[in-house]
């Protein structure tokens, strides 16, 4: 994340952008057509500042390493998954696959895991439903 912190002026003229997809105070979040087209042009050994000069961003605005930054991101993801990774969510639980294979006696051992943290949890709320029955008795 950037150490610039867009005012509301600089937001909006940044949303204006067609290959801005969504900006906030601290980021902004570029089209993925735009990510693909700048990693081939520079592939074709066009400079970065370049790039997001002829795209319509404002380099006093963005920052003028920013270009460099995000194309070196760019192009190490599409060297790693191609094309396809500038169209697909790779955060979160849809992100990177682990690059372990699990074994099955792995899988057996987190699947009796959770087992026993869900029997435990069960045995919980008994026990606290028991409690709130006998504390609602002594009440009346």
């Amino acid at each position: 994340m950037s150490k610039i912190i867009f005012n509301a002026f600089q937001i909006k003229q940044l949303e204006a952008n067609p290959n801005v997809s969504k900006v906030s105070e601290r980021s902004i979040a570029y089209h993925p057509d735009f990510k693909l087209k700048a990693v081939k042009e520079n592939l074709k050994n066009k400079e970065p500042m370049q790039i997001f000069l002829e795209n319509g961003f404002d380099l006093s605005i963005i920052g003028k390493e920013k270009p460099n930054q995000c194309l070196k991101r760019w192009r190490k993801l599409y060297k790693e998954v191609g094309e396809g990774a500038f169209h697909t969510e790779r955060r979160g639980s849809t992100g990177r696959p682990s690059s372990k294979r699990s074994t099955p006696e792995v899988e057996l051992k987190k699947a009796q895991a959770r087992i026993a943290f869900l029997e435990a949890e069960l045995d919980f709320l008994k026990k606290l439903d028991e409690l709130e029955r006998q504390a609602f008795q002594k009440k009346s």
